[in-house]
């Protein structure tokens, strides 16, 4: 998902169909990729708390650096196992 929502120019230079059904086809794809990769940050916030400017600044930075940043592959992977860690330490670290 992250390699597709990380290039939109070539997603739409390889998946390109024209007309308005061809368009919201197109539309779906790639917006299922980018569910795909920002699901879990935009459930954060509903758990952070959607008003909450410092978490949305915070996340929105952290979406920056992963799409734009030559290393954002490398930084989400290394973000997702230190989120299952924290999960991990937040469910068994209590008992």
């Amino acid at each position: 998902c992250l390699r597709s929502c990380r290039s939109p120019i070539g997603f739409f230079l390889n998946e390109w169909r024209d007309g308005r059904a061809g368009a919201l086809a197109m539309g779906i794809k790639h917006g299922g990729y980018c569910l795909g990769c920002c699901f879990f940050l935009m459930a954060i916030l509903f758990v952070a708390g959607v008003m909450n400017l410092v978490w949305v600044g915070g996340i929105a930075a952290f979406v920056l650096i992963e799409k734009v940043f030559p290393a954002g592959p490398v930084i989400a992977r290394i973000a997702g196992i230190a989120m299952l860690a924290w999960g991990t330490w937040l469910i068994f670290g209590g008992l």
